[in-house]
């Protein structure tokens, strides 16, 4: 019994001793010893908490009527109908959400990227994208999602955006739109495009260049998808996979990449068909989108 007891001592005079150098050491460092595993906790917050405001302006459900618009897709569809092959219908669906991407940001991207880096610039860049923009149909969309985003900012997503330099400017434009005239076709007066005040809106919120370019590219491939849904081109397990695809976001970081330097002197538009699409769209015999 006494070697049982005298064994144990050892075994425990061994341990402290082990323990000796690691506590000698963290006492020279002026830090405490690290804790054990099981007490270890990560701190809070955490580096890299996504962006609130970029999760609410991302969300599907933000009342803008971007679903209301196919983005020419409707028209396509009836000029060009999708094989019945589901493998050939996802490729020629691809292509047409490439197009329609392409288009987004050749001619508006950089009206987006001009006003986030200056929103005082916001009426002039407005004015301008309306004369550049040629389609009455592609023209009536970006209005209407534009005024409906402003209206947003006002009612709700004002409170708490201070007074920066793009809040300013977006409250200035909004008192400037209330002044113009309901159906007004006065080249002076703001029309309220889409691409514009949502860079102000985001730069306001304190979203950054890249994350607003992004997310506006994002929210564009979103809508198609789902007018593709709704016009039976594929579906909703389908679409979710063309969202979370590597391929789209190749698509859209390829497309930020070849834009951002673009200034709206060289805004153009990419693909000339997509225009004739959207412009033919009131042409069809039945319609189930605004565009």
């Amino acid at each position: 019994m006494s070697s049982i007891t005298d064994e144990k001592t050892v075994t425990e005079e061994i341990a402290r001793l082990e323990i000796q150098p690691t506590a000698a050491r963290a006492q020279l460092n002026h830090s405490p010893p690290p804790p054990p595993a099981s007490d270890s906790h990560p701190a809070f917050p955490p580096n890299g908490l996504p962006s609130h405001a970029l999760l609410l302006l991302s969300d599907s459900a933000l009342p803008l009527g971007s679903f209301a618009f196919s983005n020419g897709l409707e028209s396509y569809l009836a000029h060009h109908p999708f094989p019945a092959n589901p493998k050939a219908a996802s490729e020629a669906f691809s292509h047409f959400l490439t197009l329609a991407l392409t288009t987004l940001a050749t001619t508006t991207l950089p009206y987006l990227l001009a006003a986030h880096r200056s929103p005082k610039q916001l009426p002039e860049l407005d004015a301008t994208l309306d004369a550049c923009t040629l389609c009455p149909v592609a023209r009536r969309a970006s209005v209407a999602q534009g005024k409906a985003l402003l209206t947003l900012w006002e009612r709700a997503l004002r409170t708490g955006a201070g007074d920066s330099p793009a809040a300013l400017a977006l409250a200035q434009f909004s008192l400037e739109m209330r002044k113009t005239p309901l159906h007004c076709d006065n080249d002076d007066e703001l029309s309220g495009h889409f691409a514009p005040i949502w860079a102000a809106v985001t730069c306001a919120m304190g979203i950054t260049l890249h994350e607003s370019t992004y997310t506006f590219l994002f929210n564009h491939a979103k809508a198609v998808v789902s007018a593709a849904v709704r016009a039976s081109v594929m579906g909703p397990y389908a679409a979710q996979g063309v969202l979370a695809s590597g391929w789209l976001r190749g698509q859209i970081e390829d497309l930020m990449a070849k834009n951002w330097d673009v200034g709206i002197d060289d805004a153009a538009q990419g693909v000339p068909m997509c225009d004739l699409w959207l412009g033919r769209h009131e042409l069809l015999y039945s319609r189930i989108f605004n565009s």
